[in-house]
């Protein structure tokens, strides 16, 4: 451990505390760290055990507010996790996606580039656009970035995403490091649609969901794209390696060639690649296991075209393999939970929290 971690004047923000990731990191922060944290959502039923804790304050808020964008900058590290990021939500609400996804964090990078804090921005493997089945290795400073139409509203939150990005680089005394997730999955993930969620949530939950209730699993236009799944627990070690990373480094003489600073970063595990319909049968074998029943009693997925699932203007990248050469070189780091662990981690929680025996 660096001698940062045990700094208590350390205080992070956390803005989308509450969510997916930010539970799992806000976690490992008050485990790992003797630092404080200052955490912004709308929704904190994630994080219930925590919110008493001395060393944190919550704020119900979000970044549509400029009074809370000011505060949150107050702080000498800032990680911003907000986002409407289900993709059923690109289709039916590109407007207010795009705000979330540009609007609000603009605003939260105008406010930290005045403040001096170092802002960790969470963007998204989206922003890669729209890959072919045989597309190579998705690298950080050098792909090529492609979209679909504007009419099709499935490229909402991508190039929200990707403006955001393109701005926050731009900004002069801006300290970031922006994080490209690759599907991070893992407990208490997303939502269950009907009890604690509306719409369709992302293809980890939406598969678990189906699972649960006995229905079977819906393969978007035969399930032939390719996802890379990351474990949300490697997802927190790599915050753990950025952390250290600028924190132990900046005195160093090698800083500036190691610090994470003006980079982008892609995080993910090209070992767990599978086809969408691979995770289905992957999915169907681990519940089976934990429900202690033949698999042959898990319905068989059935195909369904994307525009009849999510409506209108849906369209898909075919495969999304990271590259992760950066991350390795400049922080040491490399995701390393194998696809089955990943998944069934994942599942176990999602049966123990949704099922009813």
């Amino acid at each position: 451990m660096i001698p940062q971690f045990n700094d208590q004047s350390i205080t992070v923000a956390i803005v989308g505390c509450g969510g997916f990731i930010g539970c799992h990191l806000l976690d490992a922060i008050l485990t790992r760290t003797k630092w404080r944290v200052f955490g912004v959502d709308l929704d904190f039923y994630r994080i219930q055990h925590r919110l008493n804790d001395e060393r944190c304050e919550f704020m119900v808020a979000d970044l549509a507010d400029k009074s809370v964008v000011e505060r949150i900058a107050k702080y000498p590290i800032v990680v911003n996790l907000a986002a409407i990021c289900t993709p059923s939500r690109y289709m039916a609400e590109a407007p207010e996606v795009i705000r979330s996804n540009y609007d609000h964090p603009a605003a939260l990078a105008d406010a930290c580039a005045k403040s001096g804090s170092w802002l960790i921005h969470f963007s998204t493997s989206e922003i890669y656009g729209r890959t072919s089945a045989d597309s190579d290795l998705l690298v950080e400073d050098e792909s090529e970035l492609t979209f679909g139409p504007v009419t099709a509203s499935r490229w909402s939150y991508a190039t929200a995403k990707l403006l955001t990005e393109r701005y926050i680089a731009g900004l002069k005394n801006l300290k970031w490091t922006v994080v490209r997730p690759f599907n991070f999955v893992g407990p208490y993930m997303d939502f269950m649609p009907g009890v604690d969620g509306s719409g369709i949530p992302r293809v980890l939950a939406n598969f678990s969901s189906a699972l649960v209730r006995g229905e079977p699993l819906k393969l978007v236009n035969g399930g032939v794209a390719k996802r890379s799944f990351t474990s949300v627990f490697d997802a927190v070690d790599f915050m753990f390696a950025l952390f250290e990373a600028e924190l132990s480094t900046s005195a160093t003489e090698n800083a500036a060639e190691k610090s994470p600073l003006s980079q982008a970063f892609n995080i993910g595990n090209p070992e767990n690649e599978l086809t969408i319909a691979e995770l289905a049968n992957k999915m169907r074998k681990i519940f089976a296991e934990i429900k202690g029943v033949s698999v042959d009693t898990i319905p068989e997925p059935e195909e369904v075209s994307g525009v009849e699932y999510y409506g209108e203007g849906y369209e898909d990248s075919m495969r999304r393999l990271p590259s992760v050469e950066k991350a390795e070189r400049l922080l040491g780091f490399k995701a390393k939970t194998p696809i089955d662990v990943v998944l069934r981690e994942s599942l176990e929680w999602f049966v123990g929290h949704y099922s009813n025996g």
